[in-house]
C-alpha cells in the first residue's frame, strides 16, 4: 500500500481537500496523509465545501510535518509554494509533487463570492487527485 503525504502551509484547507479527495480516489490503494509547515487547524469553510461534493473531512486533524518523519513515504504533494520551499527533507524514496492552488481562505468579497471561490478551488484539487490517482496509485 502506497504511502501519501499532502503539505501545505497551515494543513487547513487545500491540504485538506486533497487529503479528503485522495483517500477517496484511492481506497484501500493507499493511505494519505496531510500536515502543514505550521497548523492553523481545519477550516470550516473547507470541510462545508467537501460535505456538498459528499466527502466528510470534518475528523481531519490539523498536523505538523514534523509527526511524520518517521514515515517512509511513497510520494510527497506540496500544494503551495510556500510549503515548497519550507518542506522538511524527507529521506527515502519519496517521489515529490508540486501544484500551488490558489488560497481560497484568502478570498475576499461577499460570502456567495468567498463560497464560489471554495468551490473553484475544490474542483482544481478534485481534478489533480483523480488525475494524480489514476496515474500512479491503481
Amino acid at each position: 500500500m502506497k504511502k501519501v503525504l499532502v503539505l501545505c502551509t497551515g494543513n487547513s484547507c487545500r491540504s485538506q481537500i486533497a487529503h479528503g479527495y485522495l483517500h477517496h480516489f484511492a481506497g484501500e490503494k493507499a493511505v494519505v496523509y496531510s500536515a502543514g509547515v505550521e497548523t492553523h487547524g481545519v477550516n470550516p469553510k473547507a470541510i462545508a465545501i467537501m460535505k456538498e461534493d459528499g466527502i466528510d473531512i470534518s475528523a481531519h486533524t490539523s498536523n505538523n510535518v514534523l509527526e511524520y518523519q518517521g514515515i517512509d513515504f511513497d510520494f510527497v504533494i506540496t500544494v503551495c509554494d510556500n510549503a515548497k520551499e519550507r518542506c522538511p527533507f524527507f529521506p527515502g524514496r519519496a517521489q515529490k509533487f508540486h501544484y500551488n492552488f490558489p488560497d481560497p481562505a484568502k478570498a475576499t468579497g461577499t460570502e456567495e463570492e468567498i463560497k464560489r471561490e471554495f468551490e473553484r478551488v475544490r474542483e482544481m484539487i478534485k481534478k489533480y487527485c483523480l488525475d494524480f490517482v489514476g496515474e500512479f496509485l491503481l
